[in-house]
């Protein structure tokens, strides 16, 4: 598939989920009315926790990182675009945050069981920060993980079996220091928009 090709499919899916969680969540869609730049979802009953095994082999809940805010994106690893500039985002947004940056986690979630191998995913997760972590799904489980998320994934296949893509939703969640998910990132918000959500929910815990 052609790299534009690819993005455009990108952008129809991003186009599609950003509307779903619109139509699905009982909150103004206008951002700015709750004082986020991102969509506030508070109360919603999707994407309310987790049980995954992280790169290290450990398994992983919400009750891991409480005092932290968790920003989860699903995507894989041999994503050509989407996926490396929405890390790249939530690294510099811990940058920006200063010594707040050690109370944000970031996971990264994958929806390619089949080729992100837990030594593969935890050199992608050191590429953008150290502290970030991949959790993975049974292939037989992540059907059911991304529908409790609203989270859209297909294989997309390529010239030969192993050269395959994944179309996937790509926005993130966010979740405050009690575990709870409050907001929904587009993909390409931007890292200073990312910092000051984070930021703002950082100071509701203080």
């Amino acid at each position: 598939m052609k790299p534009t090709s690819l993005l455009r499919r990108g952008c129809l899916v991003l186009a599609l989920s950003g509307l779903l969680l619109a139509a699905c969540s009982d909150k103004p869609a206008d951002a700015t009315a709750s004082g986020f730049s991102s969509i506030d979802i508070t109360g919603a009953d999707y994407a309310t926790g987790f049980s995954l095994t992280d790169h290290d082999g450990k398994l992983r809940t919400l009750a891991d990182f409480q005092g932290k805010v968790v920003v989860v994106f699903f995507g894989y690893t041999q994503c050509p675009d989407v996926c490396p500039t929405s890390m790249s985002e939530l690294a510099e947004a811990k940058r920006l945050l200063g010594a707040d940056g050690e109370r944000l986690q970031g996971l990264f979630v994958s929806v390619d069981p089949e080729r992100d191998t837990p030594e593969v995913m935890k050199a992608y997760m050191a590429s953008f920060d150290p502290g970030f972590l991949a959790l993975y799904a049974a292939p037989d489980a992540l059907p059911a993980l991304a529908k409790s998320f609203r989270i859209y994934y297909k294989k997309v296949d390529g010239k030969t079996p192993t050269s395959y893509t994944m179309d996937h939703s790509a926005g993130s969640y966010v979740y405050d220091t009690q575990g709870r998910v409050r907001l929904y990132t587009r993909y390409g918000s931007g890292a200073q928009a990312l910092a000051s959500d984070v930021k703002k929910l950082l100071d509701e815990a203080r």
